[in-house]
């Protein structure tokens, strides 16, 4: 597990931008962390970074999945929370993201479809500041993010 400590907003983006060049085809990031904690704000940067562009980035709170076209691969953003249940994420063209990068807000609404080899990225609010919690599962995960 790795910590990094989020001073403001523009620290969360600048972690993103730093984060997105290890980033491949078939990732999976799961963003948790409450309301307010920057998860929206940190995958916009992640996206904006990965597309190279400044885009418009909503979060998909309404939308569930936002689909964007990258440069090397598919970049889907999930929100997960108003889910009824686990399966429903195959509605949301859950097996399209395979081909590219799904990052998934409130990814505990997946259940068991949430793949072991995944990266765990924990949003936590301090005070007026935040921490960044890395937990890679898989040695392909370990290997990418000891250079962080």
């Amino acid at each position: 597990m790795k910590h990094f400590d989020l001073p403001s907003l523009e620290a969360t983006t600048q972690f993103a931008r730093t984060l997105a060049p290890l980033l491949k085809a078939g990732d999976v990031i799961a963003l948790r962390g409450g309301l307010g904690a920057g998860k929206t704000t940190l995958a916009r940067a992640l996206i904006e970074t990965l597309l190279g562009r400044e885009t418009d980035v909503p979060s998909p709170t309404y939308t569930l999945v936002q689909s964007y076209e990258g440069p090397a691969f598919p970049i889907f953003h999930m929100d997960l929370y108003r889910l009824e249940q686990p399966d429903d994420v195959f509605e949301l063209g859950w097996d399209e993201t395979q081909n590219g990068l799904a990052l998934i807000e409130w990814p505990e609404r997946a259940g068991s479809h949430l793949p072991s080899w995944r990266l765990d990225l924990t949003l936590e609010i301090l005070g007026d500041s935040r921490k960044a919690i890395l937990e890679p599962h898989g040695e392909d995960w370990q290997t990418r993010l000891h250079e962080l």
